[in-house]
């Protein structure tokens, strides 16, 4: 298992934190009655890429979503960059995957029940 640093770790959150009041907007005006929530962010050691895992509600519409956020992804940066221009000195790169640790879950759960 990898071993991350301290400050990958404080980078990690802020990224999350920020990630996610951006994305709460950007649902808002794109995906209505779609719940969009960062379940974890992890920085490389050279601070150069960010990966962002997502969690999308209802998981049907997830690949189309992460599709246009994909899309999206330099105004998404440029975002980001002015809301931490003062903490970061240089914004990473963002990776966007889909986090379906609730859906495998939810399999495992409907799996037991049978």
């Amino acid at each position: 298992m990898e071993q991350y640093s301290t400050r990958q770790n404080k980078i990690s959150r802020l990224i999350q934190r920020e990630m996610a009041d951006i994305l709460l907007k950007m649902n808002k005006e794109r995906f209505p009655g779609k719940l969009i929530s960062v379940t974890n962010v992890r920085v490389t050691k050279d601070l150069g890429i960010a990966r962002i895992h997502l969690s999308i509600f209802p998981s049907e519409f997830a690949a189309d979503i992460l599709k246009e956020i994909k899309l999206s992804g330099k105004q998404l940066r440029g975002e980001l960059g002015r809301k931490t221009g003062k903490s970061l000195r240089v914004i990473p790169e963002l990776d966007f995957y889909i986090d379906d640790s609730l859906d495998y879950i939810d399999n495992i759960d409907q799996l037991l029940k049978k």
